[in-house]
């Protein structure tokens, strides 16, 4: 059997959606803070179960008969790693086959303080002695294509990654790599840095959207404290927002970039080109 974590969030129900295609829905399980957002699922047979990382006991429950379990990062800014941890004790109290982990592109690298909890996580599983696979994930495309209709109205986009490279995926991507990974064997021990087959400065997108959209766009670079200035002014938090402005600085310094076409080895077909989901983005 099966186990999702964050069964309920964007890449959880694009993973369960591959797992479909693969195994009964009897053998997956959906595991989620609140079971109501399952409900769909379980109608196809997934069974949808309550895991909320803050609650070891709902863990335990969640991972009775499970043999695999793909752990998706919670999406605490920070303080992650004792979420994680929780989530790991209870599969290795399970016996677990195979525990499976979306990490970060280069997380034992990266100068990003994104990447700081998700490697302390990779160590963590590491101690833990449990089989793992630990896919590191690189950036969202659709990081990049949330701002969309706010770049159009104001015909920028905005950042601090100066001439940086993005390998940015699309979400669907990483999560079949996540599904084939679950399910396919000899997988312990691998780590897999996932990230597209093509890269793409912010200037570039920037240069595309205006491409297919007929309206003048450009990219505006800006200082990390600007734009994380830009962030909070939009409305983020104020840790998310420094997050971010400082994952532009490391995108400056390489660390969003990857050329290995790891990702679409994987899952034996190209990743899905940036030009096609500003396509879908701007015909949504």
């Amino acid at each position: 059997m099966f186990a999702v974590t964050g069964a309920s969030g964007q890449l959880g129900r694009l993973v369960i959606a591959h797992l479909l295609e693969r195994v009964p829905a009897a053998q997956i399980v959906a595991a989620m803070r609140d079971p109501a957002k399952g409900a769909d699922l379980s109608r196809l047979g997934v069974q949808v179960r309550a895991a909320d990382y803050k609650r070891p006991a709902s863990l335990a429950k969640a991972f009775e008969g499970v043999d695999r379990v793909l752990l998706i990062s919670s999406t605490e800014v920070t303080g992650r790693l004792p979420l994680h941890r929780a989530v790991i004790d209870a599969a290795r109290a399970q016996g677990v086959s195979l525990f499976a982990y979306t990490s970060m592109l280069h997380a034992d690298t990266s100068p990003a303080r994104l990447a700081i909890e998700h490697r302390q996580t990779e160590e963590a599983i590491r101690a833990s002695g449990l089989p793992a696979v630990i896919l590191r994930n690189g950036w969202y495309a659709e990081n990049h294509l949330s701002a969309l209709p706010t770049a159009l109205e104001h015909g920028a986009i905005v950042g601090a990654a100066k001439d940086g490279r993005f390998s940015s995926a699309a979400r669907a991507d990483y999560a079949f790599a996540a599904a084939i990974a679950l399910t396919s064997e000899g997988q312990a021990g691998r780590t897999y840095e996932l990230a597209a087959d093509d890269a793409f400065t912010l200037a570039e997108l920037a240069a595309e959207v205006s491409r297919q959209s007929g309206k003048a766009v450009v990219y505006n670079d800006l200082s990390p404290d600007a734009y994380e200035g830009v962030l909070t002014h939009a409305g983020l938090p104020a840790p998310l927002a420094a997050l971010l402005a400082d994952a532009d600085l490391a995108a400056s310094q390489g660390a969003l970039f990857d050329d290995s076409s790891t990702l679409s080895k994987l899952i034996g077909r190209p990743t899905t080109r940036v030009e096609t989901l500003i396509a879908a983005t701007l015909h949504s």
